[in-house]
This record gives C-alpha cells, structure tokens and sequence, in this order.
C-alpha cells in the first residue's frame, strides 16, 4: 500500500510536525508514505518539496499571496485566516505518482487551492488539524458558530455584511467539494463534534485518531541532568508554559496564566516557584508574573523538548481553544503533569486528579489552584507522573496511531474492491 500526506510543512508547526511524525511512523510499520510539503524542514528521501530558487521563492510567497483580499478588511483580528484561492501544481505533481490513498493535513499559506482537493483523483482521508476545513477561512471560530450554516458577516474579519470573504470561502468549499470521495480523521473527540455540526462535512464520516509520540525520544529524563543542562535551577519548582508564537497567540492564553500566577505567588508560592517559557524570547517589557521567569526561545528539537518537560515539575497550557495539543501529549510522556483548562481536545490527555487537572473553562482561581494542587503534595505528585507516562503508553504512542491508520486505509480500500 502506498500512501501520500500533503501538508505545507514537516516540521515547522504542531501539525506539520503531527503530520511528519505519522509519515515517519508509517514508514516504521512497512507503509509506503511518501510526503509533499510545501516547506521542507528535515532530510527525509520521501519527502518532496519545491527545489529550485524560483520554486522556493514562490512557496515563501504564496502566503503574502494569499492573504491579499484581507487588506480590505481593515478591522479583522489579528488572526490566521486562510483564503486558499491561489493556484497551485499539486494535482500536476502527483501525475508522476499513484498512491492508493491521499492523506491531507493542513495545507494552508497558500499551498493547497480548495479546487484542488477534487482533483487528486484517490480516496481522501483528511486529518483535521484545526476548524479551517469546515469554516470560511477561521481556524479556531472563537464564539461563532456560523459555520454550521453558511458562514458570512463574520467577526473575525470585522465584516457586518452576509456576503463576504468568510461566504466566498465557505461557498466555494460547498461547490468544489460536493462529491469527495473523502473520509475524515479528527485526533480530539472535540473536533470530530465540531465536524459533525458543519454544513460541509455533516454528512461524511467522521473517525477520532489521536495523535501519536516517538517514546523513545519523549521519555522522562533525570530532572537534575535536565536542569543543568537546560541551565535551570535545582532547588525551585518549575513551572512550565510554552507554544509556538507563546506570547504573541492570544488562543495560547499567556493572559489568563499571568494572573493565575500572581495569585498563586501572593498565597505565599513566590520563594518556591519559578517560571519557564519556551517559543518565545525575551521580550523588552518582560509580563510581570509574580516569580523569576527564564525564556528559552523557539525550540524545535524532539530532544530539546523532552530535557525542558522532563526539568518541568507542571507543565500549563492554558489555552482557550485547542485541538490535540502536541506540548501536552510531550509533556505528559515525559512523566510531566499538566494542567489546563476543560476544553477543546485537553480532556482526550489530561485525565482530572489523574495525570494533571482540568480548570473550568477561563476560571482563572481554578487554574491556579490546579498548578498548587499539583504541586503541594510530593506523595500525590509521583502517582501523577505516573499516570501521564501511562496515558501515552497506553493511547498515544506513535506505533498505535501508524496502525489506525493503517487499518483505516485497508477498510477504505477493501470496501471499493
């Protein structure tokens, strides 16, 4: 069986890196996958990506391209919102291959025209990454719930008129997509609820395939071998918040764990608790959050992650909208508890008083009483490590995922047999 995944990326967000880390497991199993990324970030032989200077120039444009009709729009949010209306030579590409089964991932910045996907030409199984696929451009839809109708006036394009940008998308999905031969992954039970309530995939079928981990990379690793590695101190309790764009993504929430933190340190926390943020640099107006705060920057690195987890005494992640977060599946492999809030796909990870502890939902009192309840109590603490290197073991490793897959492409292409 051959297989093909399409994403914009490998390696360079959570869901290039979710898709990367499939392709690699598949291979591991005895899948033929092969890749087709937009931007390549490893140098992997079955991965292809553009590779002359012209055709990597226009790759690194295709986002600015795509985002052109946003310019009129000039009180949206600050927001990814994908329009996906420039050409592209995918279906061309894979004129010179023939696999049995696609596997689309996300392939936004411009990399995958919407009346591309009907083109392919072979059953479709489409890993959703976030709302993008069922909505009119949004990725995470916030309060708005218009995709389960026909979307327009939409909020975050600061648009009062029915026919904008958001119905444009969403109708040009309706007409291009309207006999896929398409099945549907989703890694949260959450997202597949968000799938069924569309208008475009209400009538498709919907399989829940976690996402999966390499645990012979995300493993525990001494805490005090990490610390000093990491240049971090030995005799405080760490806490650990981190994500791509971690200060500047409004959705990863930095504002809601800012004053949980300075709860936390004026109920007499402040001697024993200090902070760790990776994803972002130190900015020039440090937040104030109550305890001595290390930035690490933007790490990539399988390794680098694991020796951050594993230094980590909680690991939180209090955003307000989330599918499968890949830091706290990490984190949890190494024997790290989490907390955050009751929300998006963190229940399908974080089992409550078990391997961490789920906030009601934005409640900022909550949140920090899940950090000290995590920390307070070492006896409480070892069973918690425990139980999230368990969880992983049990539902989240990277071999378990390859072969959902794979079983879901045998019964897919059994049943056209």
């Amino acid at each position: 069986m051959q297989v093909s995944l399409i994403s914009t990326y490998d390696r360079a967000n959570g869901s290039g890196t979710a898709a990367y880390r499939l392709h690699k497991g598949l291979q591991e199993i005895g899948v033929d996958s092969r890749m087709f990324v937009q931007g390549k970030g490893t140098d992997g032989k079955a991965i292809t990506a553009p590779k002359t200077r012209l055709a990597q120039g226009m790759a690194r444009a295709r986002l600015s391209f795509d985002a052109l009709p946003l310019k009129f729009y000039r009180q949206r949010d600050s927001v990814t919102f994908s329009l996906q209306w420039f050409p592209d030579k995918v279906a061309q590409n894979f004129s010179r291959f023939s696999p049995d089964v696609i596997n689309l991932h996300w392939m936004n910045e411009g990399y995958v025209q919407i009346e591309t996907i009907a083109k392919l030409g072979k059953p479709l199984v489409w890993t959703l990454h976030d709302m993008w696929a069922f909505t009119g451009g949004c990725h995470y839809n916030q309060d708005c719930n218009r995709y389960t109708k026909s979307c327009g006036a939409c909020p975050q394009l600061g648009s009062s008129q029915d026919w904008d940008l958001s119905r444009w998308v969403f109708e040009r999905k309706v007409k291009a997509w309207k006999n896929l031969d398409l099945t549907l992954v989703t890694p949260s039970s959450w997202l597949a609820t968000c799938a069924r309530q569309s208008t475009l995939f209400k009538n498709y079928r919907v399989e829940v395939i976690p996402n999966g981990l390499d645990t012979r990379i995300y493993k525990p690793i001494s805490k005090q071998i990490a610390r000093e590695l990491l240049n971090l101190p030995i005799d405080k309790q760490l806490v650990v918040f981190g994500a791509l764009q971690a200060t500047s993504d409004s959705r990863k929430g930095l504002h809601l764990l800012q004053p949980a933190l300075q709860d936390l340190s004026k109920a007499g926390w402040s001697e024993q608790i200090e902070l760790v943020i990776f994803g972002s640099s130190t900015p020039e107006n440090s937040p104030e959050f109550g305890f001595k705060s290390h930035y690490l920057g933007t790490l990539s690195d399988d390794l680098m992650l694991a020796l951050v987890y594993s230094a980590a005494d909680v690991f939180v992640a209090p955003s307000t909208q989330e599918n499968l977060a890949n830091t706290v599946m990490e984190s949890l492999a190494c024997g790290t508890p989490c907390v955050a809030f009751n929300i998006g796909g963190m229940p399908d990870m974080i089992e409550h008083q078990k391997n961490g502890y789920l906030a009601q939902p934005y409640k900022i009192d909550d949140l920090a009483k899940g950090i000290a309840w995590v920390l307070e109590d070492p006896d409480r603490y070892q069973k918690l490590a425990k139980g999230a290197i368990t969880k992983v073991e049990q539902e989240f490793t990277l071999l378990i995922q390859a072969r959902r897959y794979t079983s879901l492409f045998q019964e897919i292409l059994s049943a056209k047999n």
